[in-house]
């Protein structure tokens, strides 16, 4: 209780003066204020500053110091190593330090093991200087010297090391790069963790995008992002990312595990996204004896490439086209027949033509009964397409009424198979829609005209003039093939073709599997130390 005597005294000055017969310094106090240890009157305050009032309640607790620390032998990657410091690679997973929830099995543990020397500095953290969180990798600072352990700590004190992370963030930022100036201290209600706050200590981050890509991750996107940390605050990147509604993938403590449909869309998440996509990738600073400047830069573990992976795998959307006759329908049966969803741009107009459907609606609506008889019978595509055939403004009216209707559905499509490898549609018009957009792989089949036309007389009953009419309003063949990425030539046999979409598909599965590859390629090349640099 804090008496009137006592009334605008600083909190860290008041709990040092009560504490002074434990000899506790007050830089102790200080950081375990700063840690959310103080409650005054059942509310968490980390500001040591804070001034207290007459009457106010005070709890105060600290972490008991372990004991003792004895050596445990386990692996140590050393980057760098003199008779003052060292730069290790922590691997995630890995506590830095002893805690009363983990008294064993720390990197300090394995410390002391490899480098017995570190028992002559005092307390439960020897060598200890900064830290990262149990399960964010990379870069970590030692120092072997009580010497470069204060010279290193008064560095951190006073912002002249610099560090960068690589973090894997859930969605697109805005814009190339930002700055997040947001207080950070204890959440007021979930006591395992911190949030942005008001009255919380001073926090900034800087973030510039690396790489993205707004459709992966079973559609929420995902981005790579370099963080610069300007303070030290518990979980701050972790925090920041989250406040702007970008938390870090596999990040359980702040929403960014996977959800249902992103593991429904991309099952593979849910074994490469089990920790906080954090890694401690850059680090410069003056040497704490010799003052030399040096910088370390270390590339992510492999489950960094291996989550990029998994959240670049979408589905690969296939448009097939060609001119009339070439055999289109044909390779979407035998597509479907693989059992790969399929969608044709016939078949959802004849559905828009029914009686009720949309297109049904917008031609009796701008036509009255002309193509469309009576209210029960579906729209005439014999009278409709004699007269698109004899007048053009007719033509460019109903494609302006069935096109967006046609479009919608594609896009349904795509969004209702968003977790198949691939999903195929045949769109004869595509190219002279202008929706390339829409798809990852233009598929064109060729067919030569006279084998097209002797098609479309036997099985279609067209004429020649129905032929032409129809080939006219479509681009040339040649310049039709010649916008595609892949060509199915259908001139030879009927039984032949059965082998060649067999063939297609094991080429779109290629190029599906060279996609991830160059994404990955590409990411690491972003994280890949250059000929000559530190690791």
């Amino acid at each position: 209780m804090v008496s009137p005597q006592a009334a605008g005294e600083r909190a860290d000055r008041f709990i040092a003066a009560a504490l002074a017969g434990d000899a506790i310094s007050r830089g102790k106090i200080q950081r375990a204020i700063s840690d959310g240890q103080l409650l005054i009157d059942n509310t968490v305050c980390t500001s040591p500053k804070t001034k207290l009032k007459s009457g106010q309640h005070i709890v105060f607790s600290m972490e008991a110091p372990a004991a003792c620390v004895s050596p445990e032998e386990g692996e140590l990657e050393v980057l760098y190593r003199d008779a003052h410091m060292l730069v290790i690679n922590k691997p995630a997973g890995l506590t830095v330090h002893p805690a009363p929830s983990c008294p064993e099995g720390t990197l300090v543990h394995r410390l002391l093991h490899h480098f017995p020397e570190l028992e002559a500095q005092e307390g439960f953290r020897p060598g200890i200087v900064h830290r990262i969180d149990k399960d964010t990798s990379g870069l970590l600072l030692i120092a072997l010297t009580e010497k470069a352990r204060l010279a290193l700590s008064d560095a951190f004190a006073g912002r002249r090391i610099h560090k960068e992370y690589l973090a894997l963030v859930k969605g697109i930022p805005e814009g190339d790069s930002g700055e997040i100036d947001a207080p950070v201290g204890r959440h007021p209600t979930h006591k395992t963790r911190m949030a942005v706050v008001r009255g919380g200590r001073e926090a900034l981050s800087t973030w510039r995008v690396l790489l993205a890509d707004p459709h992966g991750g079973g559609g929420t996107g995902w981005t790579l992002v370099a963080v610069r940390i300007h303070t030290g605050r518990t979980h701050q990147i972790r925090v920041h990312m989250q406040h702007t509604g970008h938390p870090l993938w596999g990040d359980a403590l702040y929403g960014g595990m996977p959800g249902r449909e992103e593991l429904q869309t991309t099952p593979a998440l849910a074994q490469t996204a089990t920790r906080q996509m954090l890694h401690a990738w850059k680090i410069s600073f003056d040497h704490p004896v010799t003052g030399a400047p040096m910088q370390f830069t270390l590339p992510p573990p492999a489950d960094f490439g291996t989550l990029i992976r998994d959240l670049g795998s979408r589905c690969q959307r296939v448009v097939i086209t060609g001119m009339p006759g070439c055999g289109k329908s044909a390779v979407l049966g035998l597509l479907r027949d693989r059992g790969i969803p399929v969608w044709s741009a016939d078949a959802c107009v004849a559905s828009l033509y029914a009686a009720g459907g949309d297109a049904w609606h917008g031609l009796r609506g701008r036509f009255g009964d002309r193509f469309v008889p009576d209210e029960s019978s579906p729209v005439d595509k014999q009278a409709l397409l004699k007269a698109m055939q004899t007048d053009a403004a007719i033509r460019r009216e109903v494609e302006d009424i069935v096109h967006p209707a046609v479009r919608h559905n594609l896009e349904q499509f795509w969004l209702a198979h968003t977790g198949a490898a691939l999903a195929v549609a045949e769109i004869p018009l595509f190219l002279e829609t202008g929706w390339k957009k829409e798809a990852d792989v233009l598929v064109g089949i060729f067919t030569p005209m006279h084998m097209r036309q002797q098609r479309l007389r036997e099985k279609r009953g067209w004429t020649d003039a129905t032929i032409a009419s129809m080939d006219a309003w479509q681009w040339p063949e040649a310049d039709k093939m010649r916008a595609c990425g892949m060509i199915l030539d259908n001139s030879g046999p009927e039984a032949e073709l059965p082998r060649k979409t067999a063939a297609l598909a094991a080429q779109l599965a290629v190029l599906r599997m060279h996609r991830l590859d160059r994404l990955e390629a590409r990411a690491r090349t972003l994280w890949t130390v250059p000929p000559g640099g530190r690791k």
